[in-house]
C-alpha cells in the first residue's frame, strides 16, 4: 500500500510543499492532527469521516519523509517525532475504538498487538540493513524526543533483536518483504476500510490474529521422530 499507492499519490504534494518551503516536522504534526481528528470522529461515531481522516493521516505520513529527503532536511528530530506521533495516533484511535464500541479491553489488546506487529516490521527491516550509527542529538528538543523514544521503543527493539538472533531468517529478504505488507500504511488503510463499512472493532481482532499468526510461525518446529528417539 505504501509503495504502490500512498507514496506515488503523496509525491505531487511533496513538490508543492517543497516549493512552499514547508518544514518536514510541520507535515509530521499535520499528520498527527489528522490522526487525532480521526480518533475524535471515531469516538463520536462518525465512521466515514474517521475513515477519510485516517487516509489523510497516512498520505501526510508518506509525504513527510519524502519531503525531508527531497529537500535534504532529514534530521534526528524529525525521525523521533514521526515515530512518537505515530504511536500517539494509534493510541488515540484505539482509545476511541474502545469508547465508541464499549469494548475497552479488546481495544487495548488490539493496540498492543498492532504496536508489536509494527515494531517487528520496523526492526526486521532495520536489522536486515548494514548497521548504521544512531544520529547525534541536535539540541534540547531532539534529546527529549530521543529519551522518550528510548523509554517507549527500546524494550520492543530489544525483543525484536532477540527474536532475530534466534531466527535470523526474520531479517532475510523474504521475511522483510512479507512484513512490509503489515506496515503502517497497509494497517491504517484496512482500519479505514473497516470503519467505512461499519465494523471498526474487527480491526482489533485482525491485529490479534496477526500476532497469533506470527507467534505460530516463530514456534520451534518439532524434531523428526528419529532425532527425538536418538535424543
Amino acid at each position: 500500500m505504501c509503495e504502490g499507492i500512498f507514496r506515488p499519490v503523496a509525491h505531487p504534494l511533496v513538490l508543492v510543499l517543497a516549493r512552499l518551503r514547508v518544514p518536514p516536522p510541520l507535515v509530521v504534526v499535520s499528520a498527527g492532527a489528522a490522526g487525532v481528528s480521526a480518533a475524535v470522529e471515531l469516538g463520536r461515531g462518525s465512521l466515514l469521516a474517521a475513515a477519510l481522516l485516517v487516509q489523510l493521516k497516512t498520505l501526510l505520513d508518506n509525504a513527510d519523509g519524502q519531503l525531508a529527503r527531497f529537500t535534504g532536511r532529514t534530521s534526528a528530530f524529525g525521525r523521533y517525532l514521526d515515530s512518537e506521533v505515530d504511536l500517539l495516533v494509534n493510541a488515540a484511535l484505539f482509545a476511541a475504538l474502545g469508547w465508541t464500541t464499549g469494548r475497552p479491553a479488546l481495544a487495548l489488546a488490539g493496540f498492543l498487538a498492532l504496536t508489536s506487529v509494527l515494531s517487528l516490521n520496523f526492526n526486521a527491516e532495520r536489522l536486515s540493513r548494514t548497521a548504521t550509527a544512531e544520529p547525534d542529538a541536535e539540541g534540547g528538543p531532539t534529546a527529549l524526543l530521543r529519551r522518550t523514544y528510548g523509554l517507549v521503543y527500546a524494550p520492543q527493539d530489544r525483543l525484536a533483536e532477540a527474536l532475530v538472533a534466534r531466527r535470523p531468517a526474520l531479517a532475510g529478504s523474504t521475511a522483510v518483504s512479507l512484513f512490509a505488507n503489515l506496515g503502517m500504511s497497509t494497517q491504517l488503510a484496512v482500519f479505514g476500510l473497516l470503519m467505512a463499512i461499519g465494523h471498526p472493532l474487527a480491526f482489533a481482532w485482525l491485529a490479534l490474529a496477526e500476532v497469533a499468526a506470527i507467534t505460530l510461525a516463530l514456534l520451534p518446529r518439532r524434531l523428526p521422530r528419529r532425532q527425538e528417539e536418538t535424543a
